[in-house]
């Protein structure tokens, strides 16, 4: 599957200031700073399409993109908050974290979420903790693993295994999970196709 027209459409405070839940929804969350808006821009390909920023916290709003793909599939493409080290008012963060809440569990179109990792980094407590915060929460996701470009491919492919190994000791089964290089443009291909099969069973499920 290949995007061929991407535009922003609003950011929302709430998610029941959301735009009308009539297309498939795919969000995308993780700590912050870990490449959220880069991810959205390369498989958009479009540079500029989420705005990036080197500052922990930028994305503050539930961030909308309409999206047409190449089957003539309409979908909407959502830049999340991060959560984790921003520098932000206790208060600010406890309103993020509820904002995030709501909309993963009631935005009723939600088809998946993208939880994003850092490659670079061991396993993390905030990451883990969410993981397991999803499955309690029974959302659908899947996990990316961004940044694989800026370390070594050994180094990446260790800390990758060891998030998963983790999971192990506690999952009986994987979620499944990518790995990504904004700059090589690794995974887009996969994480498109992934999202074109999810669109057929939102698609074929419709029909029933």
């Amino acid at each position: 599957m290949e995007i061929i027209a991407a535009k922003y459409i609003i950011s929302s405070p709430s998610y029941d200031k959301c735009p009308k839940p009539d297309k498939p929804e795919y969000a995308f969350l993780g700590r912050s700073n870990v490449g959220k808006s880069s991810l959205i821009n390369m498989l958009c390909n479009i540079h500029k399409l989420a705005k990036t920023s080197s500052t922990p916290g930028k994305t503050q709003l539930i961030n909308h993109f309409e999206i047409i793909s190449d089957d003539k599939q309409r979908w909407y493409l959502v830049d999340l908050p991060g959560y984790g080290f921003a520098k932000v008012s206790y208060k600010d963060r406890r309103s993020w974290e509820k904002m995030i809440q709501d909309y993963i569990r009631k935005r009723e179109n939600l088809v998946t979420i993208f939880l994003l990792i850092d490659s670079r980094l061991s396993p993390q407590k905030s990451d883990i903790d969410f993981v397991n915060q999803l499955a309690e929460w029974k959302s659908p996701f899947a996990l990316v693993f961004t940044k694989s470009d800026k370390i070594t491919q050994r180094d990446s492919a260790r800390n990758v295994n060891a998030f998963l190994n983790q999971l192990k000791e506690t999952w009986e089964e994987l979620p499944d999970h990518f790995v990504t290089s904004t700059v090589k443009k690794l995974g887009r291909k996969e994480i498109l196709n992934y999202i074109k099969e999810l669109n057929m069973l939102v698609k074929n499920n419709t029909a029933k």
